[in-house]
């Protein structure tokens, strides 16, 4: 099977953009993701587009409620055109007190929502590459009937945006399968979650859209604890341990450490999180829980392990500690040859 290394974009200061991404595209990765985690998720794009020529990209998620459809399908049509088809649409929904509390939008039917979110998207789309013929989607959350030529914006020849959704559970799991060209995986992950969990739900939405699984793409971000020696992998295990913890504390990815039995630590997590007890919920994690939800080797090894860890089950990854120029670079190149070829 052959598996894509991406990375993630290393840096939330514009200037630094440009860069960066020459940086990760000359070192052989074969896409940089962007995340809506202080900073907008689109911005930097434009940047990567302008001063890249192979590298794929996209926001691995941008936070899709927040932003009406068509405010959405204009950004992603120009970062179409601007990187010659090269940009993939990351949708999420987040978790119900972000949309309330943080963005301050409705949190209603999450994924009847975005399967409205997704219809009309090509529904806009359809009707620019059409040269704005008559828009018309009708839904119970979103509804488009106007477009005229001076709202229209200019034809390119990549009207077809790949979609990708975020999804951990199995209604959006089944409707990443029917609309979608992919999925982003959580990073909060296992091999037993996506081969008994993710991937029967997602074949379901795919044998309701007619598809395979070759018409489908599944990528994350995994957890990687890496190092030239013991010491330093030892040293990357308790920041990663933290993480862990992080996630498994929200009660919607529950389901990751049902998987194992591990079903109760999500409650204690959960518990000590509202305290602010960061150190007392990474020590929630066990060892066997690390090297349940993360991939341990060193730098010759580790692209042999995560390709057999993820081997049938991903088709694009990328390490959750995204590289950075100047920093173990001639590793880094290796890692992509390996993968890339």
């Amino acid at each position: 099977m052959t598996m894509k290394l991406d990375t993630g974009l290393s840096t939330r200061n514009l200037r630094e953009v440009p860069a960066a991404a020459k940086a990760a595209e000359e070192a052989g990765f074969d896409a940089i993701w962007t995340a809506e985690a202080g900073n907008d998720g689109f911005l930097p794009l434009a940047l990567v587009a302008e001063h890249t020529k192979r590298i794929k990209m996209g926001p691995s998620v941008a936070i899709a409620f927040p932003r009406s459809p068509m405010a959405m399908a204009y950004t992603a049509w120009d970062l179409a055109g601007m990187s010659d088809g090269r940009f993939i649409l990351g949708l999420g929904t987040q978790v119900k007190g972000h949309n309330e509390r943080r963005f301050s939008v409705k949190w209603e039917a999450p994924v009847p929502r975005l399967r409205e979110y997704i219809l009309s998207l090509r529904a806009i789309f359809k009707c620019w590459a059409e040269g704005g013929t008559r828009l018309k989607f009708e839904g119970k959350y979103y509804n488009f009937s106007l477009m005229t030529p001076f709202f229209t914006p200019p034809k390119h020849n990549y009207p077809n945006i790949p979609i990708w959704i975020a999804g951990v559970n199995e209604y959006i799991l089944r409707l990443a399968g029917e609309l979608c060209e992919g999925l982003h995986a959580h990073p909060f992950n296992s091999p037993k979650y996506l081969r008994d969990f993710v991937l029967p739900h997602v074949d379901e939405g795919l044998k309701k859209a007619g598809r395979s699984r070759k018409d489908f793409t599944i990528g994350t971000t995994a957890f990687v604890i890496v190092g030239k020696n013991k010491d330093e992998i030892e040293r990357a295990k308790a920041g990663v341990r933290q993480q862990i913890a992080f996630y498994a504390s929200t009660r919607t990815y529950k389901v990751v450490l049902d998987m194992h039995g591990w079903g109760e630590v999500s409650a204690r997590l959960n518990e000590k999180a509202a305290k602010g007890d960061w150190g007392g919920m990474a020590q929630e994690i066990t060892d066997e829980m690390l090297d349940t939800y993360a991939v341990v080797g060193s730098y010759d090894d580790i692209a042999e392990k995560v390709m057999k860890r993820y081997d049938g089950l991903l088709d694009r990854v990328g390490f959750y500690i995204p590289y950075r120029a100047g920093i173990e670079d001639a590793e880094w190149r290796k890692l992509t040859r390996k993968f890339n070829g």
